[in-house]
């Protein structure tokens, strides 16, 4: 029997598109960190870990290879191997990216097809119960539409809409259509939690403005009211009172965990001329997640955090100091992530420039070998699994 609270790594599986000398190119971390050779060796070495979650999923792109039609080559035996091995695996449907027919986030179809997806893959592997349809929507979004990087590469509030409204519309569908096969499905959204702090008086409106902006994602997806600024920046920005309207009407709230992800850069100071930058810690994990529960009172993962070495178990010992805090509290905590297994490749420019820089994010380096804070977290999980046993509180609790 699984534990009920989720202590979780996870394999990057980023694969965005961007823009290299005028032509697009596709970025893929599970060939970068060399997954696709190694995925049985990682799989063992989560078990090694004594993690019994995995948040993992296929490449988008190659699977989906035009409507009604799927590769399951780069899928059926990894699913077959974590269900031997007896770990419970978070399924990644979509992670920056879509498949090259699809074209990027822009495209009104893309709902419609990642719904079909969805029940595709619910269907072909029934074992599976726990799926996060879409990463990181408001990242992807602001990426893609707002800031110009990636997919399609676009720099507007319009397009920024577009994107999200698109992607939001998605993950509704995709828990939908999952249900239909899936009944006993359950929806962990991993989502930036962000704060952005005014850095003198001056600021405060934008930063008011950019501190309601971070919720939009799940807002819509949750079928949460947005405030009546945010209202009108959508509606200003391309989407109409009925597009807004249909995620009261369809949202699947109850069966959803609210997954918060937080790093060191997900802090912002505003400055008066509208620019902002990294902040660094300033109120943390603990006080973020606090406002994003209190907007929608759900059960909480933190399903993403990761700082590179020398700072990593340190960090590692904060976010759980925390994320148990937090619990301490009496609010419905479930899981817990160190993301990710392996070090990344090039996130240190967000995947925009494809220098094959290694970044020490990982429990375990890119030759496999586990790294100081996989350790730590080995030793965490081993003395903190008993007791959470013992309080009796998760996943099955909340839901």
């Amino acid at each position: 029997m699984k534990s009920k609270f989720m202590f979780s790594t996870g394999i990057e599986n980023s694969y965005p598109t961007i823009m290299v000398n005028g032509q697009k190119q596709r970025v893929d971390e599970l060939e970068k960190t060399g997954h696709y050779e190694h995925w049985k060796k990682d799989f063992a070495l989560v078990k090694e870990m004594g993690i019994e979650f995995l948040r993992w999923g296929p490449p988008y792109y190659k699977v989906h290879t035009a409507r009604g039609q799927y590769d399951w080559s780069t899928v059926d035996e990894p699913m077959a191997e974590l269900k031997r091995l007896d770990i419970c695996p978070i399924v990644d449907l979509c992670h920056f990216g879509v498949p090259d027919w699809i074209g990027d986030f822009q495209n009104p179809d893309f709902p419609q097809y990642l719904a079909e997806y969805a029940k595709a893959f619910a269907a072909r592997y029934p074992h599976a119960t726990l799926y996060t349809p879409i990463n990181e929507i408001f990242v992807t979004a602001m990426f893609s539409g707002q800031y110009g990087w990636w997919n399609e590469c676009l720099s507007s509030d319009k397009a920024f809409v577009t994107a999200l409204k698109h992607l939001c519309k998605a993950n509704v569908m995709a828990m939908h259509a999952i249900l239909e096969v899936q009944p006993d499905a359950t929806f962990i959204q991993s989502e930036s939690s962000e704060y952005f702090h005014p850095e003198n008086p001056a600021c405060r409106h934008l930063a008011h403005f950019l501190n309601e902006k971070r919720f939009l994602s799940l807002d819509l997806s949750y079928g949460h009211p947005v405030s009546v600024m945010m209202y009108k920046y959508l509606l200003e920005n391309g989407m109409t009172d009925a597009e807004y309207t249909w995620f009261h009407d369809h949202q699947v709230k109850a069966r959803c965990i609210m997954g918060t992800d937080y790093y060191i850069t997900n802090e912002h100071m505003v400055h008066a001329d509208g620019s902002t930058s990294a902040s660094g810690e300033v109120f943390g994990y603990y006080v973020i997640t606090h406002q994003y529960y209190d907007r929608y009172r759900l059960p909480v993962m933190h399903t993403e955090t990761n700082i590179a070495e020398p700072n990593a178990v340190l960090w590692l010992q904060k976010e759980w100091a925390n994320l148990y805090r937090f619990k301490q509290d009496g609010f419905p905590i479930v899981g817990f992530t160190w993301f990710s297994l392996l070090d990344q490749v090039d996130w240190d420019s967000a995947l925009r420039d494809p220098a094959g820089n290694v970044n020490p994010l990982g429990l375990y380096d890119l030759n496999r070998k586990i790294r100081p804070v996989g350790e730590a977290y080995k030793k965490l999980i081993e003395d903190w699994k008993p007791v959470l046993a013992e309080e009796a509180f998760g996943i099955q609790t909340y839901l």
